[in-house]
């Protein structure tokens, strides 16, 4: 996770809204790697065809990052990281470029990398591989950083002998020292039964921007904390007009953040690789419209790496209805756990899945 400073100077056409952002980036304990600097614009003044043509970015979606993580655990080899110097191409190209994902597999071994922009974490079944990996990249490309991976997009992450161990606990402080609560009382729990709010049109109006600020950072802290998953989406459905009784909600999350700020997701060795999912849903339990809240989590053995809590998208007429449509949710998340593991070489079949603590028809 960066911390911004930002030093900002228009630059170019005012109209464009050019302007360089200067970042600060820090590691795990809170030092100083990098001076970065970027020349960004003002997206929402672009018009497509005239300003842009297409853009993209290649990432991995968190979870893929959590399964990449456990299925190192399970076959007990270290991750490693290393951080482009300039991700962006500084040349034209007059010809048409197609890129193909290469296999990746020599013999029985097999080298990972998984990119998010310009940060690259892979790992292999065989060290050589990975210095072989890392040889050819360093002929290719400016690489500014090469060790074993400890912090990776806000994840604090420590590879023991016994597994690995994930969280976010210095996002936490800092998210506490932000808001000023650090000298709170700590709570048991995120949130006091029952588990439920409402709009409160005769509450005290908060402060939108303070508000809307706690929640996206406890939006971010979701990545590693789904213990706060249910409370956090429960308090953002009332961003656009929050009410004093609102925000007393978001602080008990913080002050239950207070008292748990190195919590976080444990990655046993000695565990299976058994892909499970399970699904639950309350039937009508938004007070506002009526829908349901989807619930959800999917698990390899004893490594949970994917969980959801959403409202429905639509009003579900009976509780049957509610529970299929969590199950389709979970079934969805399930045939993408399991294409990713296709390309680990891993072919899982008859993969159980549980709605309300009973078994479905398996995949």
């Amino acid at each position: 996770m960066t911390r911004d400073h930002p030093i900002d100077q228009i630059l170019g056409d005012p109209d464009a809204g050019n302007k360089w952002v200067f970042r600060n980036k820090f590691d795990g304990h809170g030092t100083v790697t990098r001076n970065k600097a970027r020349l960004v614009a003002h997206g929402y003044r672009q018009e497509e065809g005239i300003d842009y043509d297409e853009t993209f970015a290649p990432v991995s979606r968190l979870e893929a990052i959590r399964l990449f993580l456990a299925y190192a655990v399970y076959n007990d080899f270290k991750v490693y990281q290393m951080d482009v110097k300039s991700v962006f191409l500084n040349g034209k190209l007059n010809e048409e470029v197609y890129v193909e994902q290469p296999p990746g597999k020599i013999k029985d071994h097999i080298i990972l990398v998984q990119i998010y922009v310009d940060d690259i974490i892979f790992g292999s079944t065989n060290p050589s591989l990975c210095t072989r990996f890392t040889e050819r990249m360093k002929k290719t490309y400016k690489m500014s950083m090469m060790d074993e991976l400890t912090y990776f997009l806000g994840l604090q992450i420590k590879q023991t002998d016994k597994g690995t161990f994930i969280n976010q606990g210095m996002y936490v402080k800092d998210m506490l020292k932000k808001f000023d609560l650090t000298q709170t009382s700590a709570m048991n729990t995120p949130m006091a039964p029952p588990l439920t709010l409402n709009k409160d049109p005769t509450g005290k109006p908060v402060n939108v921007t303070a508000y809307r600020g706690m929640i996206n950072s406890l939006l971010c802290l979701t990545a590693s904390r789904p213990d706060i998953m249910y409370s956090t989406c429960l308090c953002a459905h009332y961003q656009s007009e929050p009410k004093e009784s609102h925000l007393i909600v978001v602080k008990r999350i913080f002050r239950y953040l207070q008292g748990t700020p190195n919590l976080g997701l444990w990655n046993p060795k000695d565990s299976r690789f058994d892909l499970t999912g399970y699904s639950d849903s309350d039937f009508a339990g938004c007070k506002l419209d009526r829908k349901s809240t989807t619930r959800g989590c999917q698990l390899l053995g004893g490594k949970l790496v994917s969980w959801t809590s959403k409202k429905e998208n639509s009003v579900s007429t009976s509780t049957d209805e509610a529970e299929y449509v969590a199950t389709g949710s979970c079934y969805s998340q399930v045939l993408r756990m399991r294409n990713q593991l296709l390309d680990y070489d891993l072919q899982l079949s008859k993969i159980p899945i549980y709605c309300d603590s009973t078994l479905v028809p398996s995949l």
